[in-house]
Order: structure tokens, then C-alpha cells, then sequence
């Protein structure tokens, strides 16, 4: 398979948004398209579909899209319900209809083979089978069950309709079907966007053993980092293609623009050198010949373009805190805290200049916990107390503005009433709201400039104490980038909720994790976070393997012992019920039952309960793999 766009372009209008596209992809790769917002990212994605919105670019080539056969592409946006009123389970069942039509065709077949046993009607029930074998069609169940927990649906949500889940869990089950029907180029725009932690996680190893090709759209770099190795950036209006992750993309970056813009200052050195030289000798006779020469040296150069300074235009800020706090900012001691029902307890300290992130899954209470600390939810009890000084502000990640009609300029004056014009304009400009964009209204602003409004009145306010829930959020990588850079060198104190763990990992000396069996503190950053758990996790598979049976930090308790011990047996299980299979297998091709189909039935429906019980097995070892792995990460 290979698809490849030579020499083209996307116009909206008299809007030029991409002028030149030459993009090529190539089986099994695993692409990221980056680049700031607005740069036509998500354009591309919806060209490569509809190739009518594609037009000559300004290169030299001849524009064309050139297809190897006939390749199935998959976009989010395609992924649409064709009735609300289906249920979950009858929704991702659509995908597998081919396979589900193969079980079909193999109960007809078995039923007519009681009744005429021909060796016509054998031969296209043996093929039918190895079809469905080569199709996955026995773990096909699995597969769905597996995505669909992952993703945060549980079994009773498989018979709720489509229109009783949310618009974020909408979206969800479109990505759950769109991975599943495993497209040949599988096109993915912000795929981590309202992802958990650990669904990200499950979602980069599936798409890393993905066996086709995929093109990503997103602004998450530890995610690209895990998974692609080819980027493609979008700036100034045209690609360019790199080699390797994102990480190789920016230092790939960095080394071609040093060099072509050594090689031009070179360059142009030169040619002032040779220049003079002409300048000087061109009207002396004796002279005269070798001016030429120059001239002509000049001529003959192949020359090198400036290259494009980076485009990093961006927020940024020089704010001052209004006065230190002492050095412990806040104490926290046994606090319960949620809504209707408890979402969890915790107790920490938090000292003067630390900087804490706060990880987990949806759902499980970490913006709740924020608020708590904010005093805008009452706690349900335990304490907690802030230090000397302390002066708080909070960044909610829904963003709510009490008038949306205000324009840009009037929100900001308001909070800030005693700063001259000029001062309200610079310190707008420093976040990117330059001439007229200050006079539009809040309400026409896209997610990003709403961030950006709300970051700009609460650092301009100063605080020794920042609760920030999701500010990546809506961000470009540069964004990010310059948003990493305040608060590394903010002299504050910090908690931040974040899903995106490159961002956390940068700013972050201690963790709070939130997890399904309780909350637990982390002293260390996110990269030794996960150094931790995966020593762990090396620990108990060593202890395994040599058999070890000294207890261990992990198992302390009979409850672990006993999901060991579930495991072990359910491996010896499946182990014995695989070589009864192999059996049955070697029986059937013996040659006394090759047209006794009586015989070969029956033995085939032996194998078929028997996966049916792997199957079975398979999900109950799944789910005390995962207890246990909670377990190991304590």
C-alpha cells in the first residue's frame, strides 16, 4: 500500500492554507503531523480523504494523488451513529459483520452437512472455517471487550442505547470503532484529547503493534514520541518531513536550520567578498578580466535561501509575585472530599516553591479536589490549612466567564480597573491579543485564546500560589512549550492537574496519583514515577520466574496471594485445554475421518467449546492481571 500527494495545495477562498503538500504514506508507518494551530493540520487529514479539496501548488512538480489499489481509509470524523437507538454493544457488533456473517455461514453449513454430508459441502465448510480463523474470528470478542473497558465502558453499558451516553463518551465509542475496524491508513486528529492517563497508555500500545499505516494529528509529544517514526511539520504554509519521533524531529529541526543558515551567512560572505573584488577592478583594463571572473563566479553559484526563522510566536510574561508566602503553603490531613459521595481521602504537605502534579483517571476527583481547596466545594471532613501569606488563584479548565459578551479588553480592565490603557494593551499583547484583536468579544474567541485570556488576569495578579486544572488544554506544543517555561521559573508554589504527562514530567517535582483502589503521594517526578512502577513490575516478574516464595512488599496480604495464586491456575488451565485442542486437531486429520462428517462435526464442536472456555478464561486472567498490577504499582 502507498498513497502519496506530489505538488499540492488547499485554498479557502482567496485563503491560501496549504501551498505546497508533498506527502507520501507508506505501509506500516506511523506518521505525526505537527505544527501550530490553524497551520492546516486537520485539513490535510480531510484531504488525504477528499482529494477534490486538492489543487496545483506552487512547486515544480506536477500535482497529482497517486493510490497503490484501493486503500480503506479511517478518519474520526467519518465515524458517525446511523441510529441513536442501538445499542453499544450492536454499534462496535457493526464492525465485525464479515465475521459475524462467517459464523452464520458456518451454523448453515453445519446444518446441512447433517443432512447431506457431501464432500463438496465439507470442502466449503473447511475453508469457511479457516477463513474465520485468519479473520480472528475467535478472539474478535475480546478484542471489542478489551478496547471498550480501557476506554471506561463496563458491561452494563454494552445494552445502554448510543443516545443515553454523553457527548464525550459519543466520541469515545467512535474511537473505539474506528481503531477496531483497523482501516489501511488510520487517520487520527487529537485521539488523546479527554483521554485518562491510563487509556492513553493502553491506546499507545495498540496503535504502536498496529500492523497498518497511521497518521497523527496531535499535540501530545510523549504519545508521538512512543508511537511514530516519520513527522511531518506544517509551517509557513508548507511541509517538511523528517526521520524518527518527535523528539529526532526537533533536534533534526535544530540541526538543519544551524546549518543552511551557517551555510548562507557563508554564502553571502562570499559573495560580498567576490563582489568588492569586481567592484574594485571592473573599469581597470589590466583588471578588467578578472572582475568578470568573479562576476561570472557569482553567477554560477548555487544559491542558498535564508532559511525561515522558527515559528515561535507565543505568550509570554516577566510577573512578579506580590509577596512570598512562608514556607509551608498548605497542610492537608485526612480530607474527604466529593460531591454526594466520597471521592477520596488524602493527607500531604506542601512547601513554599514546590511544584505538584495531580495524575489519574476521568472521573475519580481530581478537579473536585481542587475545588475542595478552593473552598468552592465544602469538604466532607478532615482538614486542611493554608500558611502564612498564602495569596491563591485558580484556573478552571471550563474556562466560565460571568458575561461572554464582554470583548476582550472589557474583561481585563474590569479585573484590573486601576491600569493605564497602555498598560492593559502591553500586558494583553505579551499574550498575543495585538491591536483589534482586544476588542472581540469572549465569545468568539477559540479555546486557546480563552487559556490565554484567563492565564494573562491570573498572573497578572501575581499569586504566590497557583491551582491550575488542565491549562494545556486547547494549547499547541508551542504553547505548551512557553507555558513550561513560566512555570518552571515561577518563585511560587504550584498544583496542576494534567493529562498530558510530557507537560507534567517537565514541571513537576511531586505527584499525587489517582487510582482505582485509593490515592497515594509520589515524592519524584513523573519519569521516576514510572521508573518505580516498572522496577516493580520487573521485581515480581524475576520473583516469578525463579520461583521465589519469600514474601514480598506486593504481596503482604492474603488477598494478593490468593489473585496469584487465581492466575497461576487459570495459565495451567488454559495451557492444558490448548494441548486438548492440538489433540482434537491431530484426530481430525486423521485419514478414516476425512468424509465422515459425523465425526468431523462433532470434533469440531469440541474445539469450539473449548475456545469458548479460553475465551472465557482469557477475560477472568485479564481482570486479575489488572488487581494485581494496582497492587504493584502501591
Amino acid at each position: 500500500m502507498n498513497y502519496k500527494i506530489v505538488n499540492g495545495s488547499v485554498s479557502y477562498g482567496a485563503d491560501t492554507i496549504l501551498e505546497e503538500i508533498n506527502f507520501e504514506i507508506k505501509e506500516k508507518d506511523k506518521i505525526a503531523v505537527v505544527g501550530r494551530n490553524g497551520c492546516g493540520k486537520s485539513t490535510l487529514l480531510k484531504a488525504i480523504i477528499d482529494n477534490d479539496m486538492l489543487e496545483q501548488g506552487i512547486g515544480e512538480q506536477k500535482f497529482g494523488v497517486y493510490k497503490q489499489g484501493n486503500p480503506v481509509i479511517g478518519y474520526l470524523e467519518q465515524v458517525q451513529f446511523e441510529d441513536d437507538n442501538c445499542t453499544l454493544l450492536q454499534e462496535i457488533l457493526k464492525i465485525y459483520k464479515p465475521i459475524i456473517d462467517l459464523e452464520e455461514k458456518i451454523s448453515n453449513l453445519e446444518q446441512e452437512l447433517k443432512n447431506n454430508s457431501t464432500e463438496k459441502i465439507i470442502k466449503n465448510y473447511t475453508s469457511t472455517l479457516e477463513k474465520y480463523e485468519l479473520m480472528d474470528g475467535y478472539t474478535y470478542k475480546k478484542e471489542y471487550q478489551t478496547a471498550l473497558h480501557k476506554f471506561g465502558f463496563n458491561e452494563w453499558d454494552l445494552n445502554k442505547n448510543i443516545n443515553e451516553f454523553s457527548g464525550g463518551q459519543k466520541t469515545k465509542i467512535a474511537l473505539v470503532k474506528l481503531i477496531l475496524s483497523k482501516p489501511d491508513i488510520l487517520l487520527l486528529d487529537e485521539p488523546t484529547n479527554h483521554l485518562d492517563i491510563t487509556t492513553i497508555e493502553w491506546l499507545e500500545n495498540y496503535l504502536k503493534n498496529y500492523t497498518k499505516a497511521i497518521v497523527i494529528v496531535s499535540h501530545d509529544r510523549m504519545f508521538l514520541d512512543k508511537i511514530v517514526n516519520k513527522v511531518y511539520e506544517i509551517e509557513y504554509a508548507s511541509m517538511t518531513e523528517y526521520t524518527g519521533n518527535y523528539t529526532a524531529f526537533e533536534i533534526q529541526k535544530r540541526v538543519n536550520y544551524e546549518k543552511q543558515l551557517k551555510d548562507y551567512e557563508y554564502q553571502q560572505k562570499e559573495i560580498k567578498r567576490l563582489q568588492a573584488i569586481a567592484d574594485r577592478f571592473r573599469y581597470k583594463p589590466t583588471k578588467a578580466k578578472m572582475a568578470l571572473s568573479k562576476l561570472k563566479k557569482i553567477e554560477q553559484m548555487v544559491k542558498i535561501e535564508e532559511p525561515n526563522k522558527y515559528d515561535l510566536t507565543t505568550f509570554h510574561t516577566n510577573f512578579k509575585l506580590n509577596t512570598e508566602s512562608g514556607k509551608l503553603v498548605l497542610k492537608v490531613k485526612d480530607l474527604k472530599f466529593g460531591y454526594n459521595n466520597c471521592l477520596g481521602k488524602i493527607s500531604f504537605e506542601l512547601y513554599k516553591g514546590q511544584k505538584l502534579g495531580i495524575i489519574g483517571a476521568n472521573g475519580k476527583g481530581k478537579s473536585t479536589l481542587l475545588k475542595t481547596l478552593m473552598g468552592y466545594i465544602p469538604k466532607i471532613s478532615g482538614e486542611y490549612e493554608y500558611g502564612y501569606h498564602v495569596e491563591k488563584e485558580y484556573f478552571d479548565q471550563q474556562m466560565e466567564f460571568v458575561d461572554k459578551n464582554k470583548t476582550v479588553i472589557e474583561e481585563f480592565s474590569n479585573t484590573f480597573p486601576d491600569l493605564t490603557i497602555t498598560q492593559t494593551r502591553s500586558t494583553l499583547a505579551s499574550f498575543m491579543f495585538y491591536a483589534d484583536d482586544i476588542d472581540r468579544q469572549i465569545n468568539l474567541l477559540s479555546g486557546g485564546e480563552k487559556v490565554r485570556l484567563q492565564l494573562c488576569k491570573i498572573l497578572k495578579k501575581g499569586p504566590n500560589l497557583l491551582l491550575l486544572d488542565e491549562p494545556t488544554n486547547h494549547m499547541d506544543i508551542i504553547g505548551k512549550e512557553s507555558l513550561e517555561n513560566i512555570l518552571k521559573s515561577y518563585e511560587g508554589t504550584l498544583i496542576v492537574v494534567s493529562h498530558d504527562r510530557y507537560f507534567i514530567n517537565k514541571i513537576a517535582d511531586s505527584l499525587i496519583i489517582f487510582e482505582n483502589n485509593g490515592i497515594k503521594y509520589f515524592n519524584g517526578t513523573y519519569s521516576e514515577y514510572l521508573e518505580k512502577r516498572e522496577d516493580k513490575k520487573e521485581e515480581i516478574k524475576i520473583n516469578q520466574k525463579e520461583g521465589k516464595k519469600e514474601k514480598s512488599n506486593y504481596f503482604e496480604n492474603k488477598e494478593k496471594n490468593k489473585i496469584k495464586n487465581k492466575i497461576k491456575r487459570i495459565e495451567n488451565d488454559i495451557e492444558k485445554i490448548e494441548e486438548e485442542i492440538k489433540n482434537i486437531q491431530l484426530e481430525m486429520q486423521k485419514e478414516e475421518f476425512c468424509t465422515d462428517y459425523v465425526k468431523l462435526s462433532g470434533l469440531q464442536n469440541e474445539i469450539d467449546n473449548r475456545n469458548k472456555i479460553i475465551e472465557e478464561k482469557m477475560k477472568e486472567w485479564e481482570e486479575l492481571n489488572e488487581k494485581l498490577e494496582l497492587c504493584n504499582v502501591e
